[in-house]
């Protein structure tokens, strides 16, 4: 835990970015006793100006891992931690039995369900698309996969004494029993100037046990396992063996690499939690995460989520060709105005577009003057993935395509 916060109360404290955790942050820290000011570096509406920061004295600043590292308070002279850290020491010593953390650019709710499949007993499970009670599957509530967010669910997890699988944005709290990157992508954070994969794995590496997408490693941790260590794929199913841990099971979703890669990271987790993932072959599709339906004759593929990427989108429309081969269909594509952690850039919509050569298209798009939409002038152009939907036709025989990144 970083030493930057201590017991002493009379310690003052800067939490920073109250859009993205900080607000949250500062309210439990003030919980507790501190004294806490929080500056909203984004839009200036809450909590006290940066410059009356600047001339205040600190103990210590907390600040989110995606702020430009040029931000002035950042070199104001005192101590910084990130949310992640602060979060983890608001989660305190009284932790859920086990604390799973789940960090990745693309497939970290559908691992996190999956891991939750095979979960015994009471538990809570924290994604982008809610937070539910186990094993009722009551849903409780959704917040954002900030840090921050993972505070409350925590504590809720330890008051039924259960277990937490919880889905968290460019890193951990690093409390985990089991801490699991999801994704070696990477990408630019922090005013382009930080990698968002070394972020994440360096917030892992105070979980007590990490498990990596083959190919990675981080520096120095005792108990780190890739996922190819456990389990394999041989075209049609999962093998995994571990620890006395051995099976196999098959699945119609591993097919899809967006369902494959987090079927292998959950049964490679279980299998270090000494879980049989064998039930793994009764998981359904999740809302969003390639789930296919009919309306009027018209084959309907969601593939709409915070994670949907220019890959996912191509890999869901070979699926949608696969299961109605030569019928039109409708791409509905972009970035809803829901805030996500990670943008739909144009680059990658243009290259899902061309690929796919949709035989008409609908563009999702927050401006309504954005460069995209002079690129593709005979497409529709919506403000929501609600708004197209609901205008979409459905014609018998055709595909409709959803895959606009969004809050879900």
């Amino acid at each position: 835990m970083p030493s930057a916060i201590t017991s002493d109360r009379s310690m003052r404290l800067l939490a920073l970015d109250t859009i993205h955790g900080g607000g949250v942050i500062a309210s439990a820290l003030r919980e507790q006793g501190y004294s806490v000011d929080s500056v909203d570096v984004y839009r200036g509406s809450e909590g006290i100006t940066p410059e009356k920061a600047m001339a205040s004295s600190y103990s210590c600043c907390i600040a989110p891992v995606h702020l430009d590292p040029a931000y002035p308070l950042l070199h104001a002279g005192m101590p910084l931690i990130t949310h992640h850290q602060a979060a983890g020491i608001l989660i305190g010593s009284d932790l859920p039995d086990p604390l799973i953390e789940i960090t990745g650019a693309v497939g970290k709710t559908t691992t996190a369900y999956a891991l939750a499949h095979l979960m015994a007993g009471a538990g809570i499970l924290h994604t982008s698309r809610g937070t539910l009670r186990y094993p009722e599957q009551e849903m409780l509530g959704r917040t954002s996969i900030t840090p921050a967010s993972l505070i409350a669910p925590a504590g809720l997890a330890h008051s039924i004494h259960g277990w937490l699988i919880g889905e968290c944005s460019l890193g951990v709290p690093g409390r985990g029993d089991l801490g699991i990157l999801t994704s070696a992508d990477d990408y630019k954070i922090a005013g382009g100037k930080k990698s968002a994969l070394a972020a994440k794995c360096e917030s892992l590496k105070t979980c007590m046990r990490v498990l990596l997408p083959d190919g990675i490693s981080l520096d120095h941790h005792p108990d780190q396992h890739t996922v190819g260590e456990i389990v394999s794929y041989d075209g049609s199913s999962i093998q995994y063996e571990y620890d006395g841990i051995s099976g196999s099971f098959d699945h119609p979703l591993l097919l899809l690499r967006g369902y494959r890669i987090p079927l292998m990271t959950a049964a490679a987790a279980a299998c270090l939690l000494g879980i049989n993932p064998s039930p793994l072959s009764s998981f359904e599709a999740l809302p969003g995460r390639m789930q296919t339906g009919r309306e009027n004759g018209c084959l309907i593929v969601d593939a709409s989520n915070s994670g949907t990427t220019a890959d996912t989108t191509i890999e869901a429309a070979a699926y949608a060709r696969r299961i109605q081969p030569d019928a039109p269909l409708h791409l509905i594509i972009g970035q809803d105005q829901h805030a996500v952690c990670e943008n739909f850039a144009e680059s990658d919509i243009k290259r899902a577009i061309k690929d796919i050569n949709p035989d008409i298209l609908t563009l999702v798009v927050m401006n309504p003057d954005a460069g995209i939409v002079s690129c593709h002038s005979d497409a529709t152009v919506a403000s929501s993935l609600e708004e197209a939907r609901r205008h979409a036709p459905r014609t018998p025989g055709t595909i409709l395509l959803l895959a606009v990144k969004t809050w879900r």
